[in-house]
Formats: C-alpha cells, sequence, structure tokens
C-alpha cells in the first residue's frame, strides 16, 4: 500500500479511534495538552513525595507522583508512575461517554530521573476507581474509560517506522479490564522528552440512593533502556473499529461503491442510530458515506460486520502480541476474522456483571510468540451486543491490537549522547 494510502487510512482510524474511546481527533490535541501540561506541572509541584501518601487527607485535584522502581524487568529496574485524576463527584446516572471527565498532559521520567532524553520502554498501564484517598479501591462499575495518549505526529518525529500509531493512543482501558500488561519482552517506546496525557472518565449505570466521590488511580511501568541487557522488542498500538452506517449507499468503509464485493469485503456494517446528537463519533470516508462509531442498540441481539482492511493499513505482515476490547455493557463479543482465510484471528467474550448493569471482565490475549496479519489479507470486526434492558442502549467496538513493529528507528539525534550508546 502506498504511503499516501496509509496515511489516509491512518486519519480515518484516529478519528474513529478518538471518538470511540473518548480521544480527540488528529491535531485537535495540541492546543489541549498546552493547557493539561500547565496542570500538571503545577500538580507535580505539590507532590513532592516519592509516592502517594496513605490514608486521608490526600489533595482532590489531579496528582502526579515521581516514578519509583518496584521491581525488575528483563533484568533491569522498573520504575512505576502513580497519577491520581481530580475527585469526581457523583450525584446522578451517567451513561457511557456522559459523565464527569479530565485530562492531564506530563512526562513519564523527567528532571533528576531522565534530564536529558532518552528512550523508555513502556510495559504496563494500570487504572483502577479509588476513594478520595487515593488508596481504597471502589467498585470497576464506575470506570468509563483511561486513556494513555500521545500527540501522535510529535510521537513520530522521533520514533520513525512505515507502522504507526492509530490516534495516538498508547493504552486504553475500561470496565472489564483495569490492566494491561505486554508480554515479557516486549514494549511501547517512548522518548522521555514526549508528553503523554492522561484522559479519565467516569460513569454510573447503577446508584442513584447516595452520592459518590470518586477517583482514577493509574499507574504506568517503564524501564530505561539504558539499563537493559537485551533490547525489547518494540510494538505499535494499532486499532480497529465497529462503525454503523448513518447516510450512503452501503456500508463498507472507504471502498468505492462500484468496487465493493461481499464475496471478498465480507457483510459491511449494518445501518445505525447515533447515541448522541450532533456530530461527535462521526466520520466521513470520502465516498459519500457517513459512519457512527458511537452507536444505539434495541432490545434484543444485534451483530454488526464491519470491514477493516484499510483501518489496519498493514504496509508489511506481522504479529499481534497484546489485543483487548474496548466494549459497553450487554456487550457479548467482539472478533477480528480473516475474510481471506475465514479464519478467527481473535474473539474477546465478555462477562455481565451480576446483578447490576456493567461488564464484569472483557477477555485479553497476551502472548511472546503472536497472531500473524497479513498485509494483503483481507479483514472485518464483528460485534455482538445482547441487550436484555428492555429499552435501547449506547454501544462501541474497538478492538487494540499491539503489533510487532519490524523497521523500528529513532531519529538521528534525538538521544543525549550518552542514551544513543546505549540504544540497541
Amino acid at each position: 500500500m502506498h504511503a499516501i494510502a496509509r496515511r489516509k487510512s491512518g486519519f480515518l482510524v484516529a478519528v474513529a479511534l478518538a471518538a470511540a474511546c473518548g480521544g480527540e481527533p488528529p491535531g485537535a490535541g495540541v492546543a489541549g495538552q498546552r493547557e493539561a501540561t500547565s496542570v500538571a506541572a503545577a500538580d507535580v509541584a505539590r507532590a513532592s513525595a516519592a509516592r502517594p501518601p496513605a490514608g486521608r487527607g490526600q489533595s482532590r485535584g489531579v496528582a502526579v507522583f515521581t516514578p519509583r522502581i518496584v521491581g525488575e524487568r528483563n533484568g533491569a529496574p522498573l520504575y512505576r508512575k502513580e497519577v491520581l485524576s481530580p475527585v469526581y463527584s457523583i450525584d446522578r446516572l451517567y451513561g457511557s461517554m456522559r459523565g464527569p471527565q479530565s485530562s492531564v498532559a506530563f512526562h513519564l521520567a523527567a528532571d533528576k530521573l531522565a534530564p536529558e532524553p532518552e528512550l523508555l520502554w513502556v510495559t504496563a498501564f494500570e487504572a483502577v476507581m479509588v476513594a478520595p484517598d487515593g488508596v481504597t479501591v471502589l467498585s470497576d462499575e464506575f470506570m468509563c474509560h483511561s486513556n494513555l495518549n500521545v500527540e501522535r505526529d510529535l510521537y513520530h518525529e522521533n520514533v520513525l517506522s512505515d507502522l504507526e500509531l492509530t490516534a495516538g493512543r498508547l493504552f486504553t482501558l475500561a470496565q472489564g479490564q483495569l490492566s494491561a500488561r505486554l508480554p515479557d519482552g516486549y514494549g511501547l517506546p517512548v522518548v522521555s522528552s514526549q508528553l503523554v496525557t492522561l484522559a479519565t472518565q467516569v460513569l454510573n449505570h447503577n446508584v442513584t440512593d447516595r452520592k459518590l466521590d470518586v477517583r482514577h488511580r493509574i499507574r504506568i511501568e517503564f524501564v530505561r533502556d539504558r539499563d537493559l541487557v537485551r533490547p525489547l522488542v518494540p510494538l505499535v498500538h494499532h486499532g480497529v473499529v465497529g462503525l454503523k452506517l448513518i447516510d450512503g449507499p452501503d456500508g463498507y468503509v472507504q471502498i468505492p461503491p462500484d468496487r465493493v464485493d461481499p464475496s471478498v469485503h465480507g457483510e459491511g456494517c449494518g445501518i445505525g442510530e447515533p447515541a448522541v446528537d450532533g456530530n461527535s463519533h462521526q466520520l466521513e470516508d470520502g465516498f459519500g458515506r457517513r459512519f457512527t462509531s458511537f452507536w444505539l442498540v434495541k432490545p434484543g441481539r444485534e451483530v454488526n460486520h464491519t470491514r477493516v482492511t484499510t483501518m489496519l493499513a498493514l504496509p508489511y505482515d506481522t504479529t499481534a502480541h497484546y489485543i483487548t476490547a474496548h466494549l459497553h455493557p450487554f456487550a457479548e463479543s467482539l472478533e477480528l476474522r480473516d475474510l481471506s482465510t475465514g479464519e478467527t484471528v481473535f474473539k474477546s467474550r465478555t462477562r455481565q456483571a451480576d446483578g447490576r448493569i456493567g461488564l464484569a471482565e472483557v477477555e485479553h490475549y497476551a502472548s511472546p510468540e503472536g497472531i500473524p496479519l497479513y498485509r494483503d489479507h483481507e479483514y472485518e470486526l464483528i460485534s455482538i451486543y445482547e441487550n436484555s434492558s428492555g429499552r435501547d442502549q449506547d454501544s462501541m467496538a474497538t478492538m487494540m491490537l499491539y503489533l510487532r513493529v519490524q523497521d523500528f528507528r529513532l531519529k538521528a539525534g534525538v538521544l543525549a549522547p550518552m542514551a544513543q550508546v546505549a540504544f540497541h
């Protein structure tokens, strides 16, 4: 696939992923990132301790703490950076993507730990709901999402590859999966001078008899490249999104209508009703079609197919070593299928929460061996919702794949001389 075609499809999926998981479209985050940076700097100054204090009395504002060593990974010291979101007050029902939210930008390692740019490898991301004290763990039913993002274009000024990030996303966690740990020997490369942005949001499907104060506690784990005896294998987050057709000739994303072949391209997505008014979570594909990534599921069973070959836009054959899914309550499964072979690449099944609306578990995949994906194959995403509530429910269906980068390199001169020597 030509580079221009990859950029076009990359923009499409970036917009869709940003809409699907609570982010911003490409180019929209720069001003917001500057604003969040000033907030982060003030809070870092207040958070002078190396780790959060135990007990009550924690500030209700955002707090970004200094990384500390918590163990070892691949023979190198393992660092953990902890962040507390602001305290969110929940005093009513909030549907998905409708509750209080915020974002804050910071560096993973700066000041004394990494005063000059060096290469870091992010290996894990964890998010749990806690009380205002930052310690007492609460129910995950109030988790809408926790996203760890970078500004995509700035990231790829330093980290070079034909296989690029979608939506500037490093991780997304939501109900049903509160931690993501990459397989041993793998990591996401991030230059220490790169700002990362944490976006958090809450929801409430169930509690109406009391007011609650909650916050997100985030833990990000990484190693320094200079500490490694052997290099880690680079991965990149690459996502595909389920869509519903709002307007247009058919449900095939980014295929000229006169070239659609169901025997090759699958069923295509169905017609849907947006879950929110306005143009948010919507996109056009350049061929007279308009889609939404946030739609209403009617009572009963819904099976939706979305061709995602162009979203993947693979520049070469590769392997997926970590896969997770972002789904809403009443989702049954999300499957990535290879249309060229008829085989399932990965199917994530869910378990609904007992006695309340919510997801208790969303299956994920992690393996050093990986699952092959092929540049010249056709792929589709199949989402299944079983809406047993008797009323319309909102839905999303995003699969996040962490793919092996085979042409990883850093921009010349981006690292400090000492770090440059240490880079493998």
